[in-house]
């Protein structure tokens, strides 16, 4: 019973992992029709984003049979808890890819923000999907020192967000009020996507170490 009771752990481990991979192919796909205005990447984003749904169903239903059948505890318990609260916000990531995907179809054939802050998403993008790859790794391996790169990268995210409201509340601002309502949700969505990784970060270091990191505590 115990082998088949590790077994069961390390399958949840690999799900994690294979949601966390599909995470990081829609946020790069998101990402580059955002930038690029197009449309068939952006589709392909909005009809996959099931699958990380279906998928988080399948762990979050293994994750309560584990705790109903073997009744875990101590640190097996924390694997499976973590499970469930991981995959909550891998979906959530998953989402917020879907949402900037569907902005670029939204304003297709034209790109979705200004020229003026076109560089400031593209860099947004890929520190999102520079995360996103970090996350699956850390997940893959637990490797604390990826939680401390993802954070770095996330208060990255956090100054570019800051700009991108100063840009469009500044006097300077030539933007019609659809340009100001899309960068503002543009830049939300890259920064919750960002935030996410965060929180995952935070509860595999939790796991792999019992502590919580003072400076990922208050993230």
């Amino acid at each position: 019973m115990r082998a088949v009771f590790q077994q069961e752990l390390a399958e949840v481990q690999e799900r994690l992992v294979e949601i966390s991979e599909l995470v990081v192919g829609s946020i790069q796909k998101a990402t580059q029709a955002f930038n690029e205005s197009d449309v068939t990447l952006a589709e392909e984003v909005i009809a996959d984003d099931h699958k990380i749904d279906e998928l988080t169903v399948l762990l979050d239903e293994l994750s309560i049979q584990i705790l109903a059948r073997q009744q875990p505890v101590a640190r097996d318990l924390r694997i499976v808890v973590t499970a469930l609260r991981v995959s909550a916000s891998l979906e959530r990531m998953g989402d917020m890819a879907e949402h900037i995907a569907q902005l670029a179809r939204y304003r297709f054939p034209d790109k979705v923000v200004p020229k003026s802050l076109r560089g400031t998403f593209a860099e947004m993008g890929r520190l999102d999907v520079q995360i996103a790859t970090k996350l699956t790794e850390l997940l893959r391996t637990q490797d604390v020192r990826l939680a401390d790169e993802i954070r770095n990268d996330d208060d990255d995210v956090d100054e570019l967000h800051a700009s991108v409201f100063d840009k469009v509340l500044g006097e300077t601002w030539k933007g019609q009020a659809v340009d100001t309502v899309d960068a503002t949700l543009a830049s939300r969505y890259h920064e919750r996507f960002a935030d996410h990784a965060v929180s995952i970060a935070k509860k595999v270091q939790y796991l792999a170490t019992g502590d919580w990191a003072p400076e990922l505590a208050s993230s």
